[in-house]
């Protein structure tokens, strides 16, 4: 018997930035850790991890963080909490190289990796876990299940059911499964991403009979782009060239290293002869395939310098045939949508496969019905994905016959407690936030710097700045006024010249009250401004004003 808690810090109603946490009495068990992209309108922003708050508060406890694939949407954030966390982490060798590869780009040093199998059983502290392998765009993919005192806390992680696979990197695990669900569930998390599909993923997720139509019509150059993490579709494309006897070129380091990492691994090897090194590539081949790589918005922008005539290596040719199998993720679509206006411009012969003709490797609802079915577990919690996924996943179990009351539809930091094998429905609730990072890997986890830079955007920024006699306060240069995006200077010279009465009177009654210091004074000037500004144009712009106080000969 035992106290199982179940919440997440992120992927609920959102797409990626997926952290899941299990925690037994005093154990805590973290699942995945990674990031997504930001909004077009979040300025500046890199991208948006999780809140790592409590389990910094709860660090002693933490017994290991799973990382169940390579995909930044359940790895991208994992460097930033070992920045800030000390705790084992347990993966895939094929996503423990992709992190390792990451750590040290980003000066990580001290972390703690364990390398595990799919199919594996192993203790930790006493508590049992199992993996299973799944079948998603990326090898070495497994889900997890973790034994408590009332049953296994189960999570699938991505997957689909494809019975034609061949390779063991990419295979379900069936047998596991059913073996697991004989055994008695707790609870089962899956994926929501597909749960609005009807029927498998299986057969629709592949793309080689899509684009072997246009492998038999083109005469010349065949550019492809992918995500460099789908491996499962780089693999269709690079046995696609094969078999139409064209030599490939990777373009994109990640890509290589990946291909490389699967070679050594002994998962799959690219067959020989038909891969062309970047450096010894000749722009003037047509025999050949260009898989063009990338992760989130940058394999747009690189598409983009190719098609702007401004890349080194790739210049585009109106006798180009080209293939996009990188459909837009949140975040990316207007990158994506310019990328593709700029292709057109170039040649006539681009073809998008886009997520209605080959679907993401992601369970369906057949998928779903099929895990649920063979684990049985008592209580069902839809995970990852956008609300409206959440609610469409929780009632596939709904139909096949689950009581309401058995199923748990979260949001991120709602906690669902089930002591003794029963579920507490007063969920506690914990605040968690999106913590924002830059180009700069700085964190904003208020998201002040963003405010800044919406106001910059929209509104514009006005900057008064004043030279004070540093013994005296009297003013001795100034109040100087630049205004930027906020109004026109030649129709607007009464409001000027007003915030540089505003200045100026602050400043001076400030000194006559014995009230005048630096900060203080800006802040107030800061205030009395922007009130006025408001009034008189109905903008908010970023206010900036600079006191600044030098030593004078008497």
């Amino acid at each position: 018997m035992s106290k199982v808690r179940i919440f997440a810090l992120g992927g609920l109603d959102e797409d990626g930035k997926n952290m899941y946490v299990v925690e037994e009495d005093d154990k805590i068990f973290v699942i995945d850790c990674g990031m997504k992209y930001p909004k077009a309108e979040q300025l500046g922003i890199e991208m948006i991890i999780p809140d790592f708050r409590y389990l910094k508060e709860n660090e002693e406890k933490i017994q290991g963080i799973f990382i169940t694939h390579g995909h930044d949407d359940v790895m991208g954030a994992l460097v930033h909490l070992l920045k800030e966390v000390k705790a084992p982490v347990y993966m895939s060798p094929l996503t423990a190289n992709i992190f390792e590869r990451n750590a040290r780009k980003k000066g990580l040093k001290d972390y703690t990796i364990h390398r595990i199998r799919r199919g594996n059983t192993f203790k930790i502290n006493g508590t049992e876990i199992r993996t299973f392998g799944t079948t998603q765009s990326i090898a070495d993919g497994f889900g997890l299940a973790i034994k408590t005192g009332d049953g296994y806390v189960v999570y699938s992680s991505e997957f689909i059911v494809d019975y034609d696979v061949q390779n063991d990197a990419f295979k379900f695990d069936m047998m596991e499964v059913m073996n697991l669900g004989s055994k008695g569930i707790l609870a089962l998390m899956t994926e929501s991403v597909g749960s609005t599909r009807m029927g498998h993923s299986a057969p629709n997720h592949r793309i080689t009979s899509i684009l072997e139509p246009y492998f038999e019509e083109a005469k010349n150059r065949i550019l492809v782009t992918t995500y460099s993490q789908n491996l499962y579709r780089v693999i269709e494309i690079i046995e696609l060239a094969h078999k139409y006897h064209r030599k490939i070129m990777i373009y994109d380091e990640e890509l290589r290293n990946l291909m490389q990492d699967m070679a050594t691994l002994g998962y799959y090897r690219i067959p020989a002869g038909l891969d062309i090194a970047p450096q010894n590539y000749d722009n003037h081949l047509d025999n050949v395939v260009v898989i063009i790589g990338g992760t989130g918005s940058t394999i747009f922008k690189k598409v983009h310098r190719i098609a702007t005539r401004e890349d080194d290596i790739i210049q585009l040719r109106d006798t180009d045939t080209i293939m996009i199998t990188s459909p837009a993720v949140p975040g990316t679509e207007r990158e994506a949508s310019a990328m593709e206006d700029d292709l057109f411009k170039e040649t006539s012969k681009v073809y998008a496969i886009d997520s209605k003709r080959a679907f993401s490797m992601h369970a369906s609802i057949e998928d779903l019905k099929m895990i649920i079915y063979l684990m049985n577990p008592q209580y069902y919690i839809p995970v990852k994905g956008e609300y409206r996924q959440l609610i469409s996943n929780a009632n596939i179990a709904l139909d096949m016959g689950y009581p309401a009351n058995n199923i748990i539809v979260l949001d991120n930091g709602q906690i669902a407690t089930i002591e003794n094998g029963v579920l507490d429905r007063n969920y506690e609730l914990m605040h968690v936030e999106d913590i924002l990072i830059d180009g700069n890997e700085n964190i904003d986890a208020q998201g002040m710097i963003l405010k800044d830079r919406e106001l910059l955007s929209t509104d514009g920024a006005i900057v008064i700045g004043v030279v004070l006699n540093f013994q005296t306060k009297e003013i001795i240069g100034g109040p100087d006024v630049q205004s930027r995006g906020v109004i026109y200077l030649k129709d607007a010279d009464y409001i000027i010249k007003e915030i540089s009465n505003i200045m100026e009177r602050t400043i001076i009654d400030n000194v006559t009250n014995n009230a005048y210091e630096n900060m203080a004074t800006r802040q107030e000037v800061r205030d009395k401004i922007s009130r006025y500004v408001l009034k008189e144009t109905g903008k908010r712009p970023m206010i900036l004003p600079a006191i600044l106080e030098i030593n004078t000969k008497e």
